[in-house]
């Protein structure tokens, strides 16, 4: 009788241990951000999600529906708010009332995994197209991260959601550091 409360209990635990987490937190943290200056220049900034599905996190496993996993918050609203935060502390005025127009598009921000019986494979994908107009001209940008990875028994979506946050912090840093967005801007 104690084998089989121990095993039950044991388990119970493991099952417990298993539970895929309903939402990913995105963060990204920029800590090294680029020293451009706009000297109070204005822009509108908008940022628009052109995905289909608003998931991150999309399991793939042989025999069974996919399993799906979104952000706590609106990714659109992230980037705008990260954005907003490290244009403005570059000099950059967001304001709704400005001649040059910024729009992100969040063409694709991903990661697939084929999750086997004994491992696990990961494709992470992130592209954002910027689009600048300044009254005159537009200038379009398009910066994608991409990677891959891979290793033993399940995924594990703590490490994936920090892949994730690591890889759209070096899309957002290498926007905020195109001197040809702080050139295009009048």
């Amino acid at each position: 009788m104690k084998a089989n409360l121990v095993a039950f209990i044991t388990c119970t635990f493991l099952a417990a241990c298993t539970n895929t987490p309903t939402h990913l937190i995105i963060t990204p943290v920029l800590t090294n951000t680029p020293n451009l200056q706009y000297d109070n220049k204005n822009a509108q900034l908008e940022v628009i999600d052109m995905r289909t599905a608003s998931h991150i996190i999309q399991i793939l496993q042989e025999g069974q529906a996919a399993t799906l996993i979104s952000p706590r918050q609106n990714l659109a609203q992230i980037i705008q708010e990260t954005l907003s935060k490290h244009w403005q502390n570059q000099g950059l005025n967001i304001t709704e009332l400005a001649k040059n127009s910024i729009t992100v598009s969040i063409e694709k921000a991903v990661i697939s995994v084929d999750q086997q019986t004994i491992n696990y494979q990961s494709q992470s994908e992130i592209i954002l197209t910027v689009q600048i107009n300044n009254g005159q001209q537009t200038l379009t940008n398009t910066y994608t991260n991409r990677g891959n990875s891979n290793g033993p028994l399940k995924a594990d979506i703590a490490v994936l959601e920090r892949n994730f946050n690591q890889r759209l912090t070096r899309v957002l840093t290498e926007i905020l550091a195109t001197h040809k967005i702080n050139s295009f801007i009048h």
